[in-house]
């Protein structure tokens, strides 16, 4: 039965990071990166647009009772991220003059309306250290 939630759970998310990239590329960006991944950390999505290269956290839930999906990016993800950003800077080294960190939440309804996604811009900058 674990292996079943935990099943839908990565459904769940791969379904939300397939909204929220092409949510961003209805606003123009390119997608540079999907689910890069080393064993230190990971990025979902690495965005650019003229000049712009974007750290994309995707968050997702279904309904809200246990809150919104934006409230669980924490001082610890935060610092996983930016540590991921750091490497796929390094290892990809993108062509862009501005670094920014976002988060897109995702909330999928208990009915069949379609789910609300919510951008935030710049959620966190890269100075930031959270435990």
């Amino acid at each position: 039965m674990a292996d079943s939630v935990l099943s839908k759970r990565l459904a769940l998310g791969q379904r939300a990071e397939s909204l929220a990239a092409r949510y961003l590329e209805d606003l123009g960006y390119a997608i540079l990166a999907r689910n890069w991944r080393r064993p230190e950390g990971e990025l979902d999505l690495v965005v650019g647009k003229e000049g712009l290269c974007v750290f994309v956290e995707v968050r997702s839930r279904t309904g809200t009772e246990r809150g919104h999906p934006l409230e669980t990016v924490d001082g610890r993800k935060r610092a996983r991220v930016r540590r991921a950003a750091r490497m796929y800077m390094e290892e990809e080294r993108p062509a862009a003059v501005v670094f920014r960190f976002d988060v897109v939440g995702v909330t999928f309804a208990l009915d069949d309306s379609p789910p609300e996604i919510v951008h935030v811009e710049d959620a966190f900058g890269a100075g930031e250290e959270g435990r």
